[in-house]
Formats: structure tokens, sequence, C-alpha cells
């Protein structure tokens, strides 16, 4: 028996930026429109490494702006990083967020189908899934409307049921399971418990509930300001940031 572990998600000093518009009034703007830079750049991911063992469950939490979302997209694949490196050590991997991935025009229908090939599945295996995403959805008739017409919570379930029936070798979930109603919520907790106490499923979890986090997750990585300020077990992390945001 082998003791090395495998790993599904190596991180190495991964730096993102972003250009921002800076806040110039209009009369400056007006008499000297060149003499003013009208953008900044800014880091909102500033050298950050870990890694996540195959099958293990890592929770992020940070306070607002911290980096949490943009590393978790970065991650999935939906934008690469300005610096460092990202290797998912040839796993699948798909992202629940809120949003993210749906064409606003299209149907609840057609974004599952959009969204499954986006992740590697083909037609006829998204076909064999199709019934039971839109049954866990719980969306009934709006499953045919446009996504620009649903509720926060409506887009939620829609992401969540999707993810969590094509399921990936590794699930990014970014506070998904704190939106929609009491009954979904409950649901959708069960099932990704389901989903993670299969051996071969790496998860990386969002959330700024310290409860799930409790529960669901093997260890805790703290951003602060784009860096990491912390990572360990559950126990050794969580009273220290609910200490630090308290």
């Amino acid at each position: 028996m082998s003791d090395i572990t495998e790993t599904a998600i190596t991180v190495s000093d991964v730096k993102i930026r972003y250009r921002m518009f800076k806040k110039i009034s209009l009369l400056k703007t007006i008499l000297a429109p060149y003499k003013y830079k009208k953008t900044e750049l800014f880091e909102a991911v500033k050298g950050v490494s870990f890694e996540v063992p195959k099958g293990q469950i890592l929770g992020i939490v940070g306070k607002n702006g911290s980096g949490k979302s943009t590393l978790l997209k970065a991650i999935a694949g939906i934008f690469s990083p300005d610096e460092g490196t990202i290797d998912l050590h040839g796993h699948s991997v798909s992202l629940m967020s809120i949003g993210v991935g749906f064409q606003s025009k299209l149907s609840g229908r057609e974004n599952i189908y959009l969204s499954g090939l986006l992740l590697g599945f083909n037609k006829q295996q998204i076909d064999e899934k199709l019934d039971e995403i839109i049954e866990f959805s719980e969306l009934g008739d709006f499953i045919d409307r446009p996504v620009k017409t649903y509720s926060s919570g409506m887009h939620s379930k829609l992401a969540f049921s999707i993810t969590a029936i094509l399921e990936t070798e590794i699930m990014l979930v970014d506070e998904v399971l704190s939106v929609g109603d009491a009954k979904f919520k409950k649901k959708s907790y069960e099932k990704m418990k389901s989903l993670i106490t299969n051996s071969e499923r790496t998860v990386v979890i969002v959330s700024h509930s310290s409860e799930t986090l409790k529960q669901l997750c093997d260890t805790i990585l703290w951003l602060h300001d784009g860096e990491v300020r912390m990572q360990g077990s559950c126990d050794e992390v969580l009273p220290k940031y609910e200490e630090f945001m308290s």
C-alpha cells in the first residue's frame, strides 16, 4: 500500500489583477482629459499557494473583497491568473455560483445543456440526467422561461441542481448553499453531504456560515486582502476567524 496521497488541486503563487476605473470628477475629466488616469490596477489575489488532496473538502473564509470568489473562478478556469499556476492534475471541475455561466436570454432547460456541454458532458449524457436536474431544481414551468426572469433563489436552485446531478471530480461551491428557501437549503445541504462522502470527489466551498463549514469541511483556508492568513483544521482556523470578524 502506498502512503502517497494524490493531489487534486495545486495552486502555486497565484496573482490575479483587475483594471478598475478610478473615481474622477466630471469637471477634471473635461478640463484635463489626459492628465488624470481613468483606470488603476487592483491585485485581488496576491501570491496565494496551497494544495488540496484528492477526496478532501476545503472551506475558504474571508471578509467581502478578500479574493475568495476570484480565486474560485480562476480554479474553475473562467479566467487565467496573471502570475503563478493552477494545476487540477487532469480532474474535471465544475463551479456552483449564482449566475456564472448562464445565458440570460436562454431558458433554464437550454442553460442546462449549455452548462453540461461546458463541463465536458455530451448531449446523450445530459439527456439522461435532464429530468433529474429539472425535478431537483423545483422550477416547474419556469424551466422553459428565460433565466433573466429568475429570482436569485431560482438561479441558485438551477446552478446547484446542474452541478450536483452532473457530477465532476472537483466541485467548487460559492455561497450557493446559503441562497433559496428553507426547504431547498435543507435539501441542497443533504445532497452536498451525500456528494462529498465520495472519497474520489474533491470539494472547495466558499461560505460565510461557520456552522456549514464545521460540518462539511476537513480544512479551512482563511484569505485576507488577497493573501493566505491561516490554513489548518476547522478547530484551529474558524475560532480565530470568528474572533477577528467580531
